[in-house]
């Protein structure tokens, strides 16, 4: 039997959905990055959870994965061209909770950790 959808922003949230996926992405958009690299910029993310959330990304061709035949073995991911269409979206969700921040705590300097993506 075919999916049907009830809207399709529920398509959008199969993808998207969860906790970490926007934010793999969101690190992404700034470049190719190694497993390790995105463990230490997202710290509170599991190692378990992060190997899923980019299992379930590439496997919706939101994300490539890039394996370089060397020793010891070297994984990247990148934004898949499809992925880059998410750019705007995930743009206009960062902008969004900075004005929620702002609106409900305060200076969101305050509340945001340090991070490339936080300047």
């Amino acid at each position: 039997m075919q999916k049907k959808y009830n809207i399709s922003v529920e398509a959008t949230l199969e993808v998207l959905g969860g906790k970490w996926k926007c934010v793999i992405l969101c690190h992404l958009t700034h470049g190719k990055k190694r497993t390790s690299e995105l463990k230490r910029l997202i710290p509170s993310i599991t190692q378990k959870m992060l190997t899923q959330q980019l299992r379930e990304l590439e496997h919706d061709g939101i994300i490539n994965r890039i394996v370089y035949n060397q020793v010891p073995p070297k994984v990247e991911y990148e934004l898949s061209e499809y992925g880059k269409s998410l750019e705007s979206i995930l743009t206009a969700l960062c902008n969004w909770g900075d004005s929620h921040i702002e609106r409900v705590y305060g200076e969101r300097s305050e509340y945001l950790e340090e991070s490339i993506l936080n300047k």
